[in-house]
């Protein structure tokens, strides 16, 4: 069947979605522009239906891996679980050191900030999945460290993207064997 050059034939809803909403980006101060016509700004809507939790925090995932990548980050990993119950949403490398970026995606900051939900237990979690990930790498003398992308996606506006360096630090005898 031969379509019209100017004709594309319908592509599957994924592959639109994946294209529009996080393909290509420019960024700008720190907010992502989305190259997503006519979808230009977030929508909660996907298909005609209301995102779930899940889905924004994949998609704020998916924009802070976009802006690590364009900011001179190398991501390594996504979504590792260590042996230990340990978990870490992206690992980077960020020129000579190694960062472990834990993703927060929210639709406002009516209750705070998204870094704000990184308590303690969290932080504890993110420390288990850093020591496997090292320890799987056999403990290697490299600088790393642990960092917390908030991705802010207000309905109707470009998302936006801030990047907190060196949130928090794994506690002094937590790597006394290393």
């Amino acid at each position: 069947m031969n379509f019209h050059p100017r004709l594309r034939r319908p592509e599957p809803l994924w592959r639109w979605f994946r294209r529009r909403v996080t393909g290509s980006g420019l960024v700008r101060r720190g907010v992502i522009w989305l190259r997503a016509w006519p979808l230009i700004t977030f929508h909660r809507r996907l298909a005609g239906r209301p995102m779930g939790r899940d889905e924004i925090g994949r998609m704020g995932e998916q924009i802070a891996v976009r802006w690590l990548a364009a900011h001179g980050r190398r991501v390594l990993y996504r979504n590792y679980r260590g042996v230990n119950r340990g978990e870490v949403d992206i690992v980077a490398r960020h020129r000579d050191v190694l960062t472990f970026v834990e993703v927060k995606a929210r639709t406002s900051t009516a209750f705070g900030r998204p870094a704000d939900a990184v308590g303690p237990e969290k932080q504890r979690l993110i420390q288990r999945g850093a020591q496997d990930w090292l320890r799987l790498l056999g403990h290697p003398r490299i600088k790393f460290r642990f960092d917390i992308a908030e991705v802010v996606l207000t309905e109707g506006e470009l998302p936006h993207v801030n990047i907190i360096e060196d949130a928090f630090k794994l506690p002094d005898n937590s790597m006394a064997g290393r």
